[in-house]
């Protein structure tokens, strides 16, 4: 089973949106530059070169973005998914070693030397468009991002929502410097431009931790702890499940892997336990919607078992089939026999030894139990193929065992061979007055003559008329 493709439609909404984020990334960046060169505003140039990484991971996004949403194939059968978490994760380390030489140059504007600032309309201007620009843009990633689960994306549109604070900064930092040129306090506000670009600096640095530890989540495949409870719940309250015996998941790009087991009844049909199989799918997609999931069926024994099932349930986990389970009260205990079926070809000690085994783990699960009596029976084993020329043989055959008790007719025979060997199908009168058990007994004698005589018939039904 391979993860499910993202739809054509969304993966061209995704790449849209990541192309504009380039485009204004790129006259963000270059805008700022020129204008926070001129003005030798270092909050200004530390905004360039946080939007100079915005460029660089914008275009890495972009990539990334292109690449996850390519469909799982042979050698990648969970999806390009974590191209996006490996994505977000190389951008948490550009912006980190920019934060790191932004606040070494305002440190040394602080504190070592002086580096005169001028708060020009253009550099005010600058700031403005830049967050008008990051406040669009942002918005516009953050809405594609949570429609798609993508974290490229995200990061992204982190990036652009984290500008809007520093850009804020920055503008409060070169009102500053003009309120000093315009009260002669020039040299002690204008320490306010380095100033801000420290606390550009620092929030940069808060948000792209926790943007950096989520896409290392991702990529360690740290199970959603926030979604598990409700996962476990739906899980749970499907008509069928017993038992939740553990639900894990994981996250790849927009898919989210989810595995489960639980506990169903041992008796439960192969159609049943598909269909519980199913609605747990279907469970799971009510909680996250774009989930890969995988259910585990656990057989267990439930409260409304009956002495029968629980026999039966106790020879098949042994590998040993039975039928015609009967249970009756013996010294006020109850009691029970079965018919074990066994290969033609195994030796009565065989045979025997798996009848005891099948009693004392009868007993052992069982222990109200009285009685257990095995009858061993001959499986037949695989029906052996009919040999060309056998039917027109059956048909007169099988008339012929009817005809030999008396007041019994056969009035018509079907021969059909499957992959199970060679059924029979027998029509015959029987005298009206004839008891059913009567009718019963001597159907089974001729059913047998057939089956002895062919051994490629695999099944022999009769079909019985009353003689009008």
């Amino acid at each position: 089973m391979t993860a499910p493709s993202l739809p054509e439609s969304a993966s061209r909404e995704k790449n849209a949106v990541a192309l504009t984020s380039v485009a204004a990334a790129l006259m963000l960046t270059g805008t700022k530059l020129v204008v926070g060169w001129e003005a030798g505003s270092l909050g200004i140039l530390s905004e360039a070169a946080h939007s100079g990484l915005d460029l660089v991971a914008a275009l890495l996004t972009m990539f990334a973005v292109r690449y996850a949403d390519r469909p799982a194939d042979e050698g990648h059968p969970y999806g390009h998914g974590k191209a996006e978490n490996l994505s977000a994760l190389f951008e948490t380390l550009l912006l980190l070693v920019t934060c790191g030489w932004i606040a070494w140059e305002a440190t040394q504007r602080l504190l070592f030397r002086h580096v005169p600032v001028e708060a020009s309309p253009w550099a005010f201007g600058v700031v403005l468009l830049s967050i008008v620009v990051d406040v669009s843009r942002s918005r516009a990633l953050l809405r594609v991002a949570k429609k798609h689960r993508s974290q490229a994306l995200e990061a992204d549109a982190l990036h652009f929502s984290t500008d809007v604070w520093s850009s804020c900064v920055v503008l409060v930092g070169l009102t500053l410097v003009k309120v000093g040129d315009w009260t002669g306090n020039h040299e002690l506000l204008a320490k306010a431009d380095a100033l801000a670009a420290l606390v550009v600096a620092g929030i940069v640095v808060f948000v792209s931790a926790r943007m950096g530890k989520r896409a290392v989540d991702v990529l360690l495949d740290r199970s959603p702890l926030e979604s598990l409870g409700s996962l476990r719940d739906a899980i749970a309250g499907v008509a069928g499940v017993e038992d939740v015996s553990w639900v894990r998941a994981r996250e790849s790009g927009q898919t989210m892997f989810v595995e489960t087991s639980v506990r169903v009844g041992r008796n439960l049909p192969l159609e049943a336990g598909y269909g519980i199989s199913r609605e747990i799918e279907d469970a799971v997609r009510n909680v996250l919607p774009r989930s890969d999931v995988v259910v585990r069926l656990e057989p267990t024994r439930t409260g409304d078992e009956d002495l029968r099932e629980r026999v039966a349930a106790t020879a098949w986990a042994m590998g040993l089939q039975v039928h015609n389970v009967a249970v009756f009260e013996e010294q006020g205990r109850p009691s029970v026999e079965m018919h074990l079926e066994v290969d033609g070809e195994t030796t009565l000690r065989e045979a025997h030894e798996a009848a005891d085994r099948l009693e004392a783990a009868l007993h052992q699960d069982l222990p109200e139990l009285g009685g257990v009596f095995v009858h061993i029976e001959n499986d037949r084993g695989p029906a052996k193929t009919a040999q060309p020329g056998d039917r027109p043989k059956i048909v007169a055959f099988a008339r012929e065992a009817c005809h030999e008790h008396s007041g019994v007719r056969c009035t018509e025979v079907s021969v059909h061979e499957t992959g199970w060997g060679v059924f029979v199908r027998l029509w015959c009168v029987f005298p009206a007055g004839m008891k059913v058990g009567e009718v019963h007994w001597t159907a089974s004698r001729i059913e047998e003559r057939i089956r002895e005589a062919f051994p490629c018939v695999a099944q022999v039904s009769t079909h019985a008329e009353p003689d009008e």
